[in-house]
């Protein structure tokens, strides 16, 4: 089975001076801006790198609960912060790191065996193995 979602983009004008608008097939973007100000100059509008935190904390997060579902517990709440960092490089720029931060509310479940279902979570997920990065996690369950 494949399964296949897209994104757009459309774009105008010159790198620094230019604009562009991303927009998703469901709709949850829709024409949303971002441009090189968006990105580099932290000014409001979207920008490539807090969409690809976003894609990568919910398919981490799928991930985990099936994972968990699969040894028997279900979570109360899993809220998963990925922090993507774009560094330059030579002449240009590449995405060096994936910081997920996870706090997870999951009855009846030590806080060892959280982090190493996490972390298969973490190894497992398309998103994950999509990245040719170094993926770090901390991963918290709360009481």
């Amino acid at each position: 089975m494949t399964i296949k979602k897209y994104g757009t983009a459309h774009w105008e004008g010159g790198i620094k001076d230019g604009k562009g608008l991303i927009s998703t097939e469901s709709g949850a973007l829709k024409d949303q801006p971002y441009g090189f100000n968006t990105r580099f100059e932290g000014k409001p509008g979207s920008n490539p790198e807090e969409l690809l935190g976003a894609a990568h904390a919910a398919c981490f997060t799928m991930a985990l609960s099936l994972i968990l579902g699969n040894a028997g517990h279900t979570a109360t709440g899993l809220d998963t912060k990925a922090v993507v960092s774009l560094e330059k490089q030579g002449e240009g720029f590449a995405i060096t790191a994936v910081q997920l931060t996870l706090t997870g509310s999951v009855p009846d479940i030590s806080e060892a065996d959280f982090v190493k279902l996490a972390e298969q979570a973490k190894a497992n997920c398309p998103v994950s193995k999509l990245f040719n990065t170094e993926i770090s996690l901390n991963a918290t369950l709360k009481s």
